[in-house]
């Protein structure tokens, strides 16, 4: 249960920065997005493994380094998780101002997937891998890597990269209920592709 509740906590205060900045209009809201996860990486990552995210979740557990016991309580706790944080945001700073505006479905899909595929990789490359093992630098790049994404592509799809997150921008009337499906399909498969490709770039690595 210990893992459960570090997910929960660690994808909470990802959700609650995304929430209080973006609803805020914090001008660097991708760096505090990013320092965010680091940090709760860092925090949680000894317990849990510092997913924070279905996606990653299922990226590391098709890399075979999560039991496929957890999969699913990961993947509740961490939509509980962001949930809780969508609510805790709103009483702080309300509502956005405006309702969301329409997606682009084929340029969302396509960022969407992207960016998950270059976090689930950059995971599986720093966290999972025998040859970066004990590293120190794990947290910082994972949480850069979502930095990154929210200001390339973040005016594009929203830079969500992770379906947890989804739950919670929906929650706060951040995204459209409408486009949910967007998030969940590309970053899915984002994190299996990165599985995937991990896999087959690093065949001795078991």
């Amino acid at each position: 249960m210990n893992k459960y509740i570090a997910e929960l906590i660690g994808t909470f205060f990802l959700v609650l920065t995304i929430g209080c900045t973006v609803i805020g209009g914090v001008s660097m809201a991708p760096l505090a997005i990013g320092a965010a996860l680091m940090v709760m990486i860092f925090a949680g990552g000894h317990v849990s493994g510092g997913h924070f995210n279905p996606a990653v979740t299922l990226a590391v557990f098709l890399r075979g380094r999560c039991p496929a016991k957890d999969v699913v309580p990961y993947w509740i706790f961490q939509i509980i998780g962001a949930v809780l944080a969508a609510l805790v945001a709103q009483f702080l700073v309300g509502s956005p101002a405006k309702p969301p505006g329409d997606l682009n479905v084929a340029k969302s899909l396509v960022a969407e997937f992207l960016f998950t595929f270059a976090l689930a990789y950059m995971v599986l490359n720093v966290a999972t891998s025998k040859d970066t093992a004990n590293n120190s630098f794990y947290g910082l790049a994972i949480g850069m890597t979502v930095m990154v994404g929210a200001f390339a592509v973040g005016g594009i799809s929203g830079g969500a990269f992770n379906p947890a997150v989804a739950v919670g921008i929906s929650v706060m009337k951040l995204a459209a209920w409408s486009n949910i499906w967007i998030y969940l399909v590309a970053n899915l498969a984002g994190g299996a592709v990165a599985a995937v490709v991990f896999k087959r770039l690093n065949p001795e690595d078991k």
